[in-house]
């Protein structure tokens, strides 16, 4: 069981959220690891130590790695070829992730190896989750993943601390020092420890930096998505647009769950409107695609994000290291091991399932961001908006530029989008092409990251302008029961622009709402946003 609220997290090896990811990750949870984890680890030590005892070469257990497959280490040299192994492979590089980021790859590499399948002692799983709880951030670089053999590099710099060396950040009596590994564990009164056989390979072979920066990223996106459903459906209002689009009878005829979720949303946050009433005879006969196709593109964008959080979940309850330990009924006849226990060595730390996804994402939260970007342009372009709407929304046009620069903002953010580019079409052999094929799958969730917070930024300038355009309505047309709360939350933040100002300080507070989930808490609440 995980997730026990917000303040605990208790790994088992099969039901780890994106959600607890993110209690962990941002919020601080604590971590624990349930019983019956702990005697499926202990049952997978013993096998390891069963091969030992038989003395059969078994890869990654008593021989080398990669390339050096063939090379048979002798017992003597198992302990000191873990450490060897941590270190060569630390050869990460780039910015530093941040703090939310390590812990993601950390509490995601606990849940994989409590499954059961690793051969990891119990000891140095409990040190790596109470690293977590002491708040000991190994630092790790954010490059020098290839999805395959999983995120090498930033598992292995993550791993250094737990042997006592690479370095951490460690917070103690309110002050964060960055300390060595050591210095670090023994600031919070934890002691290294000796890595036998199989470990450094069982800590280092998995997907943990792509799947749980794709944890946090799927969070954030899902939630992006829900603001723009919020700021288009406060946009269609302001600028006289139709909501029968969102009709429930069209979504019934072409049933996709994305679109007929959006189109429920742009209803509840609608509902009892008088703006929208106080045109329903108008004789406009079609609003521009922006408007009227909103449940189509954001309900399109809502299923590739359901796409990818469905890979995810499964990800973050998957063994994905190599070679993996099972019973030996549970294996074929030809798996290497002895009579109780069999290795297989396979492929199951190849990112290709998270990469696709998430450059899939990426590419459905590009087409998010522009579709906002559209409908920006609606309400600030003299040649597209409204009678009732000033130029770039300020009554002193030419004097004033009003929101004009927002949009160039927004379309600066779009242009970044699409040329971020798709890590997983792309493959460089490595290992003397022993590992010919590889995913990119640490690359793709640093895009995707990347692309998220430049929506996030996209969704907060719509927001922000169709706040503004709320002003030169009607005073006595009302809100809707979910815009006017919407309408409300910006202007908390964000007075009405009666003069020209510092525009990025606007930009950043609506960011802000759409990022940290402010306005969807706020709405949500009232409408039951999906």
């Amino acid at each position: 069981m995980t997730g026990v609220g917000t303040d605990s997290v208790v790994l088992d090896g099969a039901s780890l959220s994106p959600e607890d990811v993110v209690a962990v990750a941002r919020e601080g949870a604590t971590v624990s690891i349930a019983d019956d984890a702990r005697e499926a680890v202990r049952e997978s030590r013993e096998r390891v130590e069963a091969v030992l005892e038989s003395g059969e070469a078994v890869y990654g257990v008593n021989t080398g790695f990669g390339e050096l497959v063939d090379e048979r280490i002798p017992r003597s040299d198992l302990e000191p070829l873990q450490e060897n192994l941590l270190r060569s492979h630390a050869a990460g590089v780039g910015r530093e992730l941040a703090r939310e980021e390590v812990r993601a790859m950390m509490v995601a590499r606990a849940n994989a190896l409590v499954k059961g399948y690793s051969g990891i002692r119990e000891d140095v799983i409990d040190l790596l989750v109470a690293t977590l709880n002491e708040r000991v951030h190994p630092i790790v670089p954010s490059r020098g993943s290839l999805g395959a053999s999983g995120d090498l590099a930033p598992l292995a710099h993550m791993s250094l601390v737990l042997i006592g060396e690479g370095e951490a950040e460690v917070t103690t009596d309110g002050e964060t020092k960055r300390l060595s590994g050591d210095e670090a564990l023994s600031a919070v009164g934890l002691e290294p420890v000796t890595l036998e056989a199989k470990e450094g390979l069982a800590l280092v072979n998995g997907t943990q930096l792509s799947v749980g920066l794709g944890a946090l990223a799927v969070r954030d996106a899902t939630a992006a998505l829900r603001s723009a459903d919020v700021a288009g459906a406060l946009t269609t209002e302001v600028t006289m647009g139709s909501t029968v689009p969102s009709h429930e009878a069209i979504s019934a005829v072409r049933p996709h769950p994305g679109q007929a979720a959006s189109a429920r949303n742009v209803r509840r946050l609608t509902a009892e409107s008088g703006v929208v009433e106080s045109h329903r005879n108008c004789d406009r006969v079609q609003d521009a695609y922006s408007i009227r196709c909103l449940p189509q593109v954001h309900g399109a964008v809502r299923d590739a994000l359901d796409h990818l959080r469905e890979a995810v979940e499964t990800e973050l309850n998957s063994a994905t290291d190599n070679p993996l330990l099972f019973a030996r009924a549970d294996a074929p006849d030809r798996a290497s091991g002895t009579g109780d226990a069999a290795v297989l060595s396979a492929g199951n730390f190849h990112g290709e399932p998270l990469a696709l996804r998430l450059d899939y994402a990426a590419g459905a939260l590009t087409e998010l961001a522009a579709v906002c970007e559209r409908r920006v342009d609606r309400m600030l372009n003299p040649n597209l908006q409204e009678d009732h709407l000033p130029p770039f929304l300020t009554e002193r046009g030419g004097v004033m530029s009003g929101y004009m620069i927002a949009q160039y903002t927004a379309a600066a953010l779009l242009n970044e989008c699409r040329a971020t580019g798709r890590p997983s079409i792309d493959s460089t052999p490595v290992s003397g092409n022993q590992e010919d094929h590889v995913s990119m799958s640490g690359q793709s969730a640093l895009s995707f990251r990347s692309v998220v917070e430049n929506v996030q930024t996209v969704v907060g300038i719509e927001l922000l302008c169709a706040a503004q355009a709320a002003e030169f309505l009607d005073d006595s047309l009302s809100h809707g029961v979910g815009t006017g709360i919407a309408y409300g939350t910006v202007r908390e933040v964000i007075p009405k622009l009666d003069a020209d100002r510092e525009v990025h300080e606007d930009i950043d507070r609506a960011r802000t709402l759409v990022a940290e989930g402010l306005l969807v808490d706020r709405v949500g609440e009232a409408v039951g946003l999906e």
